[in-house]
C-alpha cells in the first residue's frame, strides 16, 4: 500500500463529472477516480474547512465513529475491478468496513485518517505527469483554491 494525499475535486467537462485526484506521498503517481456530485461537495467541504450548520452524512459517520469509540486508523483503495473502484475502512479495533472511495475519502479527511492506494490498481489505474504538464497541476490546485462546493451542485431532478 501506498499513502495518498488528496489533490482536491474538479468537475471534468464537458461530461459534467466530477473526480477526485489522489497523488502518491512518496511518489509520482497519480489516481483520479470517477465520483458523484454529491461526494464532491463533501471532500470540497473537508478540505476548506466548511462547517455547515447540520451535520451531512459524512459529518454523521464521523460523529458516529466516535460515539461508539471506533478510531478509524486508515483507509484503503484497495481494487479496481471493471472500471469500478472498490475501498475498505480499515479500525484500530480491527475491523474492516467496504466502502465507496468517494465515501471513504471524505470520512478520511473528517477523521485526519490517512488514505493509502494497493500497489496493483496505482499500476492500472495511476498515471505519470511528465515534468512539463506539472504546472497544469499547479493550475489545477489553484482552480480548486478558488471554487466553492456550490460550483458541484447539478440541476435538481
Amino acid at each position: 500500500m501506498n499513502e495518498l494525499d488528496v489533490v482536491g475535486v474538479r468537475v471534468e467537462m464537458p461530461a459534467n463529472q466530477p473526480i477526485v485526484l489522489l497523488k502518491e506521498s512518496a511518489g509520482e503517481r497519480y489516481l483520479p477516480i470517477w465520483i458523484g456530485a454529491v461526494e464532491a461537495t463533501a471532500i470540497a467541504f473537508a478540505q476548506q474547512g466548511v462547517v455547515p450548520p447540520r451535520p451531512m452524512t459524512h459529518d454523521l459517520i464521523r460523529d458516529l465513529l466516535q460515539a461508539a469509540g471506533q478510531e478509524l486508523s486508515q483507509v484503503q483503495i484497495t481494487a479496481l475491478q471493471d472500471g469500478i473502484f472498490y475501498a475498505e475502512l480499515i479500525f484500530a479495533s480491527g475491523l474492516e468496513v467496504s466502502a465507496r472511495p468517494s465515501d471513504a475519502i471524505a470520512i478520511a479527511l473528517r477523521t485526519g485518517s490517512p488514505i493509502f492506494g494497493a500497489e496493483d490498481v496505482l499500476e492500472e489505474a495511476g498515471i505519470t505527469i511528465p515534468d512539463e504538464q506539472e504546472d497544469e497541476v499547479e493550475r489545477f490546485r489553484e482552480f480548486l483554491d478558488q471554487i466553492s462546493p456550490e460550483d458541484f451542485e447539478g440541476p435538481q431532478h
